[in-house]
């Protein structure tokens, strides 16, 4: 086989339930979705839908109940280092300093490297995300935009295959979360890791997305569509807005959110399908049907 375009992540039907009095109860339902080598690929979607469980599913935090999940041409259900995980609160030890909040990690996976490599290691990613001055203060002294760019210096110094997001800069305010996506593109840009990010937010699914994957609502959440985004990369923020493509992609993705979440693909293709057939048997009632 060749591998030299295979997909580093490949999710094959992944299902979740739970049981409940009234049978399993379907969260997630057989998501199908492949990730090219350094994809930035978005899933956005209402509350409840289920986003935050493929993550968590592929993570390795929760145990899928239906499908197989490939990575890097081995089938896994468990956590490991091979994927770094950036949570909305960024889940530091609070006897720890952001050094020793990422040392922890990196301790943990390079185990055999010697301590100076160790130490600049760690040492060069907080540097990278802005904290060369404050990497030996305690979480408590650092603010919530600082917490947090301990937990992306974390996770990129495990060098990861894979880099998962949960809503990273969910808590945090406009500027410092404009401020922080920058910073992540920057450190993408450098390793061109392979990643899954969950956000509520479109405009920053456009600017961050090679793919924006839009979740259909739960129970039962699937893919209801998926969008390519075409702006060529490095991107700059104004430019990217002041694109006339933007408004057309970001209104795309509003009408999803707020007109056909509640709609299975399925059953989309098969009106699609209706419409087809009666379009061709009748056509000017299907006309003045779609009119109003």
């Amino acid at each position: 086989m060749n591998t030299a375009h295979a997909p580093v992540l490949e999710l094959f039907k992944l299902s979740k339930a739970y049981p409940s009095a009234k049978g399993p109860a379907v969260i997630v339902k057989e998501f199908t979705l492949n990730f090219a080598a350094g994809e930035f690929i978005t899933l956005i979607g209402h509350s409840g839908c289920g986003k935050s469980t493929v993550l968590s599913m592929v993570a390795g935090l929760t145990d899928a109940t239906g499908g197989a999940m490939i990575l890097a041409g081995k089938e896994t259900n468990e956590a490991g280092p091979d994927r770094g995980v950036v949570f909305q609160s960024p889940c530091l030890l609070p006897w720890m300093t952001a050094f020793e909040n990422v040392m922890l990690g990196v301790n943990q996976v390079y185990f055999t490297a010697s301590k100076k490599d160790r130490r600049e290691l760690a040492e060069y990613y907080l540097s990278v995300v802005g904290l060369g001055n404050a990497m030996h203060k305690f979480p408590g002294d650092l603010s919530q935009g600082m917490r947090q760019r301990v937990g992306i210096a974390r996770a990129f110094a495990l060098q990861p295959k894979m880099l998962l997001l949960d809503e990273p800069f969910g808590m945090l305010d406009s500027l410092t979360k404009m401020e922080l996506q920058e910073v992540l593109l920057e450190l993408w840009r450098r390793n061109k890791l392979t990643t899954l990010m969950v956000t509520h937010d479109v405009d920053e699914a456009i600017f961050l997305s090679d793919r924006v994957v839009m979740m259909t609502d739960g129970p039962e959440a699937e893919v209801g569509d998926i969008l390519t985004i075409p702006f060529a990369r490095p991107r700059i923020r104004t430019e990217v807005m002041s694109d006339p493509r933007y408004l057309e992609i970001r209104n795309h993705l509003l009408d999803f959110l707020n007109e056909r979440s509640h709609i299975r693909p399925s059953r989309i293709a098969a009106l699609h399908a209706a419409e087809s057939v009666t379009a061709a048997d009748c056509p000017a009632p299907q006309a003045a049907l779609r009119a109003h």
